[in-house]
């Protein structure tokens, strides 16, 4: 990047909102993806859609690479400048813009924190449902630049499912504005769903309009303990049987419930295998009868002993020990690589026991949590980036967890996006057609490849393990 270049960009957005010095770098080089990093030239804050447009102007006449992000919570690596350049911050646009009450709707910019946007529409009588376990510091526009999941996710959906309208700055610098506050709208084709889960490949995302839905009257939380993972799996398959779909259905392994119980020293038994969190929202007779079935088909499935949260304050200590599972594990090693394999609800006792079976296998520390209710599960390698040999068993232990992922029919990533770190396995689960197809989008949309380049497309596809069923 040229001196000029930095000029242009501080007589866009001010010499204030402009930060280049090496310490500065260095702080924006890395997001919460072990092993990756890479400084950026320039990081800047603008303050609006327009100062964006001009900015993205200046980097396609220079050919700057740009990475948009947001709290860098990110999982995959994906906003890490990879390729250098332009790092563009949204904390001077983190503003609630408005709340339409009569079409059920927020409008906010990309900078604002999930949880304040929760915790805003709930004030109001509202509910917006998503909640990725990084909610309290994550941004919208990082949720819908990944498609953001969360605990609510199995009853509720994920980010996409209530994203009704947004403005996108183009690579070329043109400003683009996408859907509104329609109940029904198929005027050409879905763009705005390109653009949720793209993670800046295509654009900037600089507005955002979600829907909202009344706030649920009651919920009620559950728990159970178990003396094996299958149980634990098997009574989320059993669950779902019996069609009742909980708010929440997750899940904790012995190594995680340890981690935790350590960490925030709220009671869960040192003894058990696995946990269940399990909540129902709605109203009151329809979530007793849920709650109470869910905690008989636990016991039913050899669950050692259940209990139901007898406050919201309890309740909320509980779901704070799940959403803490990744810090509290982090504590144990100096590395933690956290994934996020996903397969059908019907697979998670074949998942968690292949799991269980890779880690012996590569002699690795995986301990296992996630979004049981809907097939998300996140195997977490404990280790240390120091150790080559470990690191490189921590490798295979992943691929051959992604590959067998996609042979149960699931995906590599449910909610925590490609990046740069998925990104050679992409191709398992797309195949080249697909590969090819999302490469001509990528190239007729950003020709100069400006837009978070080295994220998504690997240089080379790794090959395909060949798995010998422990023999």
């Amino acid at each position: 990047m040229t001196v000029h270049s930095k000029d242009l960009f501080v007589s866009i957005v001010g010499k204030e909102n402009v930060k280049d010095t090496q310490a500065q770098m260095l702080a924006y080089s890395y997001d919460a993806t072990a092993n990756f990093q890479a400084k950026p030239d320039l990081v800047v804050s603008p303050r609006s859609t327009e100062e964006i447009a001009e900015i993205v102007k200046v980097c396609a006449r220079e050919q700057i690479p740009i990475v948009s992000r947001g709290s860098g919570t990110n999982l995959a690596a994906g906003t890490v400048p990879s390729k250098g350049g332009l790092i563009v911050l949204f904390n001077n646009m983190d503003k609630i813009l408005e709340v339409d009450k009569e079409n059920l709707t927020i409008t906010v910019q990309p900078g604002v924190i999930t949880q304040d946007i929760c915790n805003f529409v709930e004030s109001n009588g509202l509910f917006y449902p998503p909640d990725p376990s990084s909610m309290k510091i994550s941004t919208i526009g990082g949720n819908v630049s990944e498609n953001s999941g969360g605990l609510r996710g199995l009853k509720y959906g994920v980010t996409k499912d209530y994203v009704k309208a947004m403005t996108v700055v183009l690579p070329d610098g043109e400003t683009l504005k996408l859907g509104g506050k329609l109940a029904k709208d198929v005027a050409g084709y879905d763009l705005m769903s390109l653009f949720v889960g793209a993670e800046g490949t295509l654009g900037i995302i600089t507005e955002i309009t979600l829907k909202l839905i009344p706030l649920p009257i009651s919920k009620k939380t559950g728990i159970a303990y178990f003396n094996s993972l299958e149980a634990a799996a098997e009574t989320v398959s059993a669950i779902i049987a019996d069609k009742i779909i909980p708010v929440t259905l997750e899940f904790m392994d012995k190594g995680t419930i340890g981690a935790v119980e350590d960490f925030m020293k709220i009671g869960l038994p040192l003894d058990a295998e696995a946990m269940l969190l399990m909540e129902q929202d709605g109203n009151e007779e329809q979530v007793e009868r849920d709650i109470q079935q869910m905690i008989r088909i636990a016991e039913l499935n050899g669950a050692t002993s259940t209990a139901l949260a007898s406050s919201n304050e309890e309740a909320e200590v509980l779901k704070t020990g799940r959403r803490a599972a990744l810090s509290a594990l982090a504590r144990k090693r100096p590395t933690t690589i956290l994934e996020d394999a996903t397969v059908p609800r019907s697979e998670i006792a074949n998942m968690v026991k292949a799991i269980q079976q890779i880690s012996e296998k590569y002699d690795v520390q995986i301990s296992t949590f996630g979004h049981a209710g809907d097939g998300n599960l996140h195997p977490t390698c404990l280790t240390d980036v120091r150790d080559e040999d470990e690191m490189l068993r921590v490798e295979q232990a992943l691929a051959e967890i992604f590959h067998i992922a996609i042979e149960l029919g699931g995906t590599i990533t449910g909610e925590h996006g490609v990046g740069e770190m998925k990104a050679p396995y992409l191709e398992w689960k797309l195949g080249e057609s697909g590969i090819r197809v999302m490469k001509a989008i990528k190239q007729s949309m950003d020709p100069q490849n400006i837009m978070n380049p080295g994220k998504m497309f690997a240089k080379e596809t790794k090959m395909r393990l060949v798995i010998n069923n422990g023999q």
